[in-house]
């Protein structure tokens, strides 16, 4: 991709975002229409490592992807037996990226799916982006510019949030080789480190304790998942006026070896800590 095509087209994007009267302009809407494009075909992701290693979000995407919103129509769409009434034309082409969607499975336009996905019938929205051989099982979903790593499995019913608004918002990221288990719910810009196990059921938002319990104290994290820890629904005493109430939490009560590989250690993690998944 021209670096300097790139900054164009962003320049156009942020001065429409600021300005919605600017969307009259065709060569604005041709600048939404390119970058939601460039989204599509993998070549720009909503978030990305900085050099210091940290997620960080590229604001302008998502004033993109709103701005598409904005000027698109609501148009039928017919597949098969199916009817559909949107704004946002399906993703196509996935026998040409090596993509397997088993029907009904959904992905909007402007999401990226990496070689060897496996989408069950579940869905992918606008922005996200799944990486290469990760499995997306049964009613499982990716919000809007949630970011999911390869090699991961998101397990039946498993909610990924998403992210449009406002604009710079961190969206979910599930990095490399992560476990999610079922029904488990991961939203408002969490980050779940690399090879992780998130037993059934786990929800984590941001204002989620998350509590390391595997040593003498309890050393307590918000708004993100250590690399390779196995987690599970928990409950954490507090008092109230009313009384005492449990409130849910989420525990870390392990580490995936370090000494077997990603499968190995993912089924000694269940076998030996009785994670549900």
């Amino acid at each position: 991709m021209d670096p300097h095509v790139c900054k164009q087209r962003r320049a156009s994007v942020e001065e429409a975002f600021a300005d919605r009267s600017r969307l009259s302009d065709p060569l604005v809407r041709e600048s939404i229409e390119w970058t939601i494009a460039q989204l599509d075909a993998g070549e720009l992701r909503v978030a990305e490592r900085d050099a210091d290693g940290q997620w960080q979000s590229q604001p302008w995407l998502q004033q993109a992807i709103l701005l598409f919103f904005a000027i698109r129509g609501i148009e039928k769409v017919e597949v098969g037996p199916f009817e559909y009434h949107d704004k946002i034309p399906l993703k196509k082409g996935f026998d040409k990226a090596g993509v397997r969607v088993v029907p009904p499975g959904v992905v909007r336009y402007g999401a990226f799916l990496e070689p060897q996905v496996v989408l069950m019938p579940g869905y992918v929205n606008i922005g996200a982006r799944v990486g290469a051989r990760t499995m997306v099982d049964t009613w499982a979903t990716v919000g809007s510019c949630a970011q999911v790593g390869s090699d991961c499995h998101l397990s039946g019913g498993v909610g990924i949030g998403g992210v449009l608004e406002p604009p710079g918002a961190r969206p979910v990221i599930i990095e490399d080789g992560v476990f999610v288990g079922s029904r488990v719910v991961v939203v408002e810009g969490m980050v779940v480190g690399k090879e992780s196990v998130l037993g059934a059921g786990v929800v984590l938002t941001s204002s989620t304790a998350i509590l390391d319990v595997t040593g003498p104290e309890v050393v307590e994290h918000r708004g993100r998942i250590p690399a390779r820890s196995v987690v599970i629904p928990g409950v954490r005493t507090k008092r109230f006026p009313a009384g005492e109430f449990g409130l849910p939490c989420a525990l870390i009560i392990g580490r995936r070896s370090e000494s077997t590989d990603r499968k190995v250690s993912l089924n000694s993690a269940l076998r030996d800590f009785g994670v549900q998944v």
